[in-house]
């Protein structure tokens, strides 16, 4: 039991465990915000502050855009002082985040703190670091293994906290439910310090390098300055990123204004919270099996089928007359679709890349994410303020997954090799 190798296998699994509970308690925390929405802005809600959905919807897009600015920064801050650091620091602006929206009563402060604060909170300490955190630190047989683990338990995230949360928002106030979120990221640092890299003593007796673990890792760049450069000169990267757009466009869309949209439809905004968790629960399963296949199969075809899925459901649930039994069968089936698209994402850069600078790359796929996750959120707030309706939304989301359906397959999915080198194997 004390051997070198049981005590790799404990320190893994210390980083899988931890790794997994602070992406659940950051994801789950974020997907509760739609829950929000007319608790903090309808005029006629007690206690809220009456700004309208539009100007949450603009704090919310805010949010999403500071996280997927924030994500290549917090990426490259990772690659140069460990994952666990920034992962610390993230999980502590988050809870200020939370902290102070709760005394932002107009909508500039509020865009501020519920928007900036938490977004830069969720780049650090979201599982998007986690799952870079882990293409650095786990071995390369069990890193798909990993990363599908923890998309799954993010999920879990989202069905524990989003029904607890509008359990929360309806006995004491959505001041309260907020609070409590805020205490819970307040832990994360305490999580955070399992991730940290582990130098191996013998390493170094045996002939071996003392590198932190997943650092020796294959990769054409020589410098992040050069991998970026590699990256962006790479047709297949950009075709990955402009379907990760697509991915954020839906997600913020669905998470933000699904409740308000079936309340406007005499919903409850109980049924809506369990639409939610639903969602979390089944991805529970798509992101864990989505984590596993893309070890085995081509993970741009997994995506394009992950695409086209979500067209077909989301034009189902639109056609279908609209009613408790088909709202949670929607967040089911949406469920299996929702972040099942990370892992395969995720490894298609470190395929094409590899891993020593993935937090940094991942980040900037994660910014066109963040960036449609913008785009969708205030496009839903500002299209209802206009015209009554979330319909031109739902629609154009429908058609977006049909092009990311199919921007995935010309995407070469080997490892990048610059003109004038040895053309990489694959």
């Amino acid at each position: 039991m004390n051997s070198p190798r049981s005590k790799l296998s404990l320190a893994l699994w210390l980083i899988v465990i931890f790794g997994c509970l602070i992406g659940m308690l950051a994801f789950g925390s974020r997907s509760s915000f739609g829950l929000f929405v007319d608790p903090v802005s309808s005029p006629d809600a007690p206690g809220s502050f009456g700004f309208g959905r539009e100007a949450f919807a603009v704090a919310m897009a805010i949010q999403n855009l500071a996280w997927g600015v924030g994500q290549p920064i917090a990426g490259a801050l990772a690659d140069r002082f460990g994952p666990w650091r920034v992962i610390a620091g993230g999980g502590l602006i988050f809870a200020a985040g939370l902290f102070l929206s709760t005394i932002s009563s107009d909508p500039l402060t509020y865009s501020i703190t519920a928007g900036l604060l938490i977004g830069i909170g969720m780049s650090g300490a979201g599982h998007n670091t986690v799952l870079a955190a882990f293409g650095q630190l786990m071995p390369p047989e069990r890193r798909a293994w990993a990363m599908g683990l923890c998309t799954a338990t993010a999920s879990l995230g989202q069905f524990l906290v989003v029904p607890v949360g509008q359990a929360f928002i309806e006995t004491y106030g959505w001041v309260a439910a907020t609070m409590i979120m805020g205490f819970a990221l307040a832990t994360t640092p305490i999580f955070a310090l399992a991730l940290r890299p582990r130098r191996e003593k013998k390493a170094a007796a045996e002939g071996q390098s003392a590198t932190p673990a997943g650092h020796a890792m294959t990769s054409t760049a020589s410098s992040l300055k050069q991998a970026i450069g590699q990256a962006f000169g790479h047709t297949s990267f950009w075709l990955l990123v402009s379907g990760f757009f697509v991915c954020g466009f839906q997600l913020a869309f669905v998470t933000v204004h699904l409740p308000p949209y079936l309340s406007d439809l005499g919903i409850s905004a109980r049924t809506a919270s369990w639409a939610l968790a639903m969602v979390g629960l089944f991805n529970v399963i798509g992101g864990y099996m989505a984590g596993i296949l893309s070890g085995k199969y081509s993970r741009r075809l997994l995506l394009s089928w992950i695409y086209f899925l979500r067209a077909i459901v989301t034009a189902g649930f639109l056609l279908l007359p609209i009613s408790p039994t088909t709202t949670l069968l929607f967040g089911a089936l949406m469920g299996l679709l929702w972040l099942s698209t990370v892992p395969p994402t995720v490894q298609l850069v470190g395929v094409m890349f590899g891993n020593k600078y993935l937090s940094t790359l991942f980040g900037f796929v994660f910014l066109s994410h963040q960036i449609g996750g913008f785009a969708g959120v205030l496009l839903g707030g500002y299209l209802f303020a206009r015209t009554g309706s979330y319909d031109v939304v739902w629609w154009m989301s429908v058609a977006l997954a049909l092009f990311a359906a199919v921007v995935h397959l010309p995407i070469r999915e080997r490892l990048f090799s610059p003109k004038g080198a040895v053309p990489a194997a694959g």
